[in-house]
């Protein structure tokens, strides 16, 4: 089965310092310019968005400044990190620095307390990333979305182990171009 190529873009900064997840923060002034500057000279047919508006309000103004369709998809929201989300990083390494260290090794056995596990965060990705390149086989499709979910792809794509998404460098509002074969997952590590 032949790749195409998707392009994924992580929203700018939100001024927050902790797993965010599926809290629907905005975007700071900086992270509107970090988003705009890094889409300068791209060129896309159609932007599909994640449902939170970190994500989704910028591809809406991509979307209308250069007259681009626009779908929003919920399946491209960030990991849930259960009672984790919205905590301090110092104040998860105080207490429960044990279980934080276990999750960044091997987050599929070591999921945060209340979280998603990755085997349905690893489905709906790649259940949307498929109807993607199902739906738009001939365009070029600029996906808006979040760290997390680009970390957990490339793991796919690359096939590298998903205790590797630590080391994964996902700045604000850059561009990873993905080389998606259609039922990927199917091929995905455990």
């Amino acid at each position: 089965m032949s790749a195409r190529t998707i392009d994924l873009l992580r929203h700018g900064d939100t001024g927050q310092r902790s797993y965010r997840g599926q809290l629907d923060d905005a975007l700071t002034d900086p992270g509107w310019a970090q988003l705009r500057a890094s889409v300068e000279g791209g060129e896309w047919d159609v932007v599909v968005t994640s449902a939170l508006q970190r994500c989704a309000a910028f591809a809406q103004e991509l979307s209308a400044q250069r007259g681009l369709p626009l779908h929003e998809d919920v399946r491209l929201v960030e990991y849930h990190f259960g009672r984790w989300q919205g905590v301090p990083m110092e104040t998860l390494a105080e207490t429960d620095g044990d279980a934080l260290g276990r999750f960044w090794q091997d987050p599929v056995a070591n999921p945060p307390p209340g979280g998603e596990t990755f085997d349905a965060f690893r489905a709906r990705l790649c259940a949307a990333i498929d109807d993607i390149a199902k739906n738009f086989p001939a365009k070029r499709v600029l996906v808006v979305t979040h760290g997390g979910a680009i970390r957990l792809l490339r793991c796919i794509v690359e096939q590298r182990d998903f205790g590797d998404m630590a080391g994964i460098d996902v700045a604000h509002a850059s561009l990873h171009r993905l080389p998606w074969p259609v039922c990927t997952h199917a091929m995905a590590p455990a």
